[in-house]
């Protein structure tokens, strides 16, 4: 069609946005704003978990810087020494320590796994809600009051403080979280592969045993190590139980030293020589908590069952 002199052409409106009709495309004013608020939104997450771990770098740097200079190898290696004379070391009290999570650990351990698969596996039904309410309150049980009834179950009984009393009490301390995390972690197993197992014919107690342990293996090793680091650090339980020795003792039914009860005698004592080792026995006791934890963490990655 021609256009006359003068006159102009007339065009259908077209939002500035630009689009289909009835769809605008976003101005560049408001997508800069959301970007704006996507990366504040970061920085202030980032801000605040830099503040709930700046108190566990100050409790570790001031550790450290207290009780790095006293961890040498004699000190690893060498029996604590009478008052007044210089050195000495922890060496009754490490391996007591040890002895003291591995009888936790065939306490706990067993039981706490075979609490967790039948918590999952029955999930509500019958009795377990009741076991998964026992379990909630002894985890909330002082530590305390665990070492005065481990007292008058084991150490009266036998007539005398021992290693096995001791690991009998951090064992049910540990009890009630190794339970549990077994339990969420066997829970997470999809249904898929436990219908799968018995579509093929496999009996029950096979396909929990063979099939859904095997698949959160991962989870549950992780909660033992987890629980292992939570009771290491236990003091009040070891007062009345492994009460504490000054020689290397690696007889169960006797009294044994731990670096919990090492550093609580040694930090309460008048003697500044005592200080150093009870600071260079938590600079100990925090780098085998953090080994746990490192190590729980690589199991995750490395034996993670994918699905």
């Amino acid at each position: 069609m021609e256009r006359r002199p003068g006159e102009t052409t007339k065009t259908a409106d077209v939002p500035e946005t630009g689009g289909p009709e009835g769809i605008t495309r976003p101005v560049a004013g408001g997508l800069g704003f959301r970007l704006f608020k996507d990366r504040a939104f970061g920085a202030v997450v980032f801000l605040l978990s830099l503040l709930v771990s700046l108190p566990l770098f100050f409790i570790l740097y001031y550790i450290f810087r207290r009780g790095a200079a006293a961890v040498t190898w004699d000190f690893l290696v060498r029996l604590p020494r009478p008052v007044g004379e210089v050195g000495g070391g922890i060496s009754n009290a490490i391996v007591g320590t040890l002895i003291l999570i591995a009888i936790a650990l065939l306490v706990s351990g067993p039981l706490g796994v075979s609490v967790g698969i039948y918590l999952s596996e029955s999930r509500g039904k019958g009795p377990a809600g009741w076991v998964r309410l026992g379990a909630e309150v002894l985890q909330g049980i002082p530590s305390i009051v665990i070492g005065i009834m481990a007292y008058l179950w084991v150490v009266r009984p036998m007539g005398t403080f021992s290693a096995l009393s001791g690991g009998i009490a951090l064992g049910i301390m540990m009890l009630p979280f190794v339970a549990r995390s077994t339990e969420e972690t066997l829970k997470r197993v999809p249904a898929d592969i436990r219908e799968a197992s018995l579509a093929l014919g496999v009996p029950y107690y096979r396909t929990v045993l063979r099939v859904i342990v095997p698949a959160g293996m991962s989870g549950i090793v992780t909660g033992l190590l987890v629980g292992v680091a939570r009771i290491a650090g236990e003091t009040a339980p070891l007062l009345f139980t492994a009460f504490g020795n000054p020689f290397m003792s690696l007889n169960i039914f006797k009294p044994i030293h731990s670096m919990p009860l090492l550093i609580f005698n040694y930090a309460v004592s008048p003697y500044e020589e005592w200080h150093t080792l009870a600071w260079g026995a938590s600079v100990v006791l925090i780098a085998l908590v953090l080994l746990l934890n490192l190590v729980s963490r690589i199991v995750v990655q490395r034996w993670k069952t994918r699905y």
